[in-house]
């Protein structure tokens, strides 16, 4: 089981050495226990590819009606890179594709702001925050997140970080 991301704890900097410590377990959790971790026989893949650290990702989407009936994804690379897709999976499975682009387009704006600005709660996402204090780790955090794009587009490319 994973651990929750106390409510009243949503606002905090995550310069709180308490709530570091809780945005590591959590990382560290999903990175050892990926949640949605395998390979779906039909619907859209696309496959991503972060060079700058080695990361691969394929993920897979089942859409019917415009809503993520299902996703999940296979790889290898960093604990961050497979930690965000673990999380970006169950963020996003059911809810429409529209809502799915809203927020990958809330969680880009989060770890792509600057590392003193106060992170926007995006419930279990928001551990991914502070990847923004690290530039390289932001495309590791960021490479699901562009695959999946790809994936709802239906785009046959290799997504790559670069």
């Amino acid at each position: 089981m994973s651990p929750e991301l106390p409510p009243h704890r949503a606002g905090v900097r995550a310069r709180d050495p308490e709530l570091q410590d809780l945005y590591q377990e959590v990382i560290l959790d999903h990175n050892r226990r990926p949640r949605n971790f395998r390979a779906m026989d039909a619907g859209r893949k696309a496959e991503g590819y972060n060079p700058l650290c080695g990361d691969r990702i394929t993920v897979y989407l089942s859409v019917d009606n415009g809503v993520i009936r299902d996703v999940s994804f296979q790889g290898a690379g960093c604990a961050i890179s497979k930690a965000s897709a673990s999380l970006m999976t169950e963020s996003v499975k059911g809810k429409t594709v529209d809502e799915a682009q809203a927020l990958f387009e809330r969680f880009q704006q989060m770890i792509t702001a600057p590392p003193a600005a106060p992170p926007e709660s995006l419930g279990k996402l928001t551990v991914l925050a502070g990847v923004r204090q690290f530039p390289v780790r932001v495309k590791c955090a960021s490479l699901a997140w562009h695959t999946l794009r790809a994936a709802v587009e239906a785009r046959d490319e290799v997504v790559s970080t670069e």
